[in-house]
């Protein structure tokens, strides 16, 4: 099983961003994550998805440059690998390889499209 589940918008300006989409869109502030994308610093803000069952938005500033304007589409599944071989087979390149990250509970890879469009997937990691 696959399904949409969120949508990361790439900004210069993190802070007065989140002030600007929680202002005016009613978003609350989930978590903060500050980690690297392909080798690049990247900070962000989860906001709590509007409705039930809804997609998470996010946003998300690198750290060594700013880059307003893109967007990273987030993919969950139970499967990431086969995830992976499938975006390969279907012309796509693996941008960086999962990496289970205990401290969110989560395996996060990178696919980019054949466009080189960077697609971020996500697995949850088995609890005890």
């Amino acid at each position: 099983m696959i399904h949409y589940a969120f949508t990361k918008l790439v900004v210069g300006d993190l802070e007065s961003c989140a002030a600007f989409y929680a202002q005016t869109f009613g978003l609350v502030e989930q978590t903060r994550v500050t980690d690297e994308i392909g080798g690049r610093r990247i900070d962000e803000i989860l906001f709590v998805p509007t409705g039930e069952g809804g997609a998470t938005f996010a946003l998300l500033t690198f750290g060594d440059a700013p880059a307003p304007g893109g967007a990273i589409p987030g993919f969950v599944t139970d499967d990431i690998d086969a995830v992976f071989e499938q975006g390969v087979a279907a012309g796509g390149t693996v941008f960086q390889a999962p990496t289970d990250m205990p401290a969110y509970g989560h395996r996060v890879g990178f696919l980019a499209d054949p466009e080189g469009r960077v697609i971020e997937v996500v697995q949850a990691l088995d609890r005890p």
